[in-house]
């Protein structure tokens, strides 16, 4: 896990790498997306504890770190 949280709603606070988040896709566009992939999974509240405070509600969590198994390393 990243010391610090990158910058951009774009970006995984956890990892770093693109989020993929079609949400994020369609407000900086305005292009109407495809439901996105973090509208069908649920996010344990272990995950969101390891959220940094300032990217919390902010950025998204990208599939590949919310879909990790508790206790692996990012």
């Amino acid at each position: 896990m990243n010391a610090q949280a990158p910058t951009g709603a774009d970006l995984c606070p956890l990892c770093g790498q693109s989020n993929r988040c079609a949400l994020e896709t369609q407000r900086l566009t305005g292009v109407q997306q495809l439901p996105c992939w973090c509208t069908r999974l649920d996010f344990s509240p272990d995950l969101l504890d390891r959220l940094p405070a300032e990217a919390r509600g902010r950025a998204c969590i990208c599939q590949a770190c919310a879909q990790r198994r508790p206790g692996a390393q990012a």
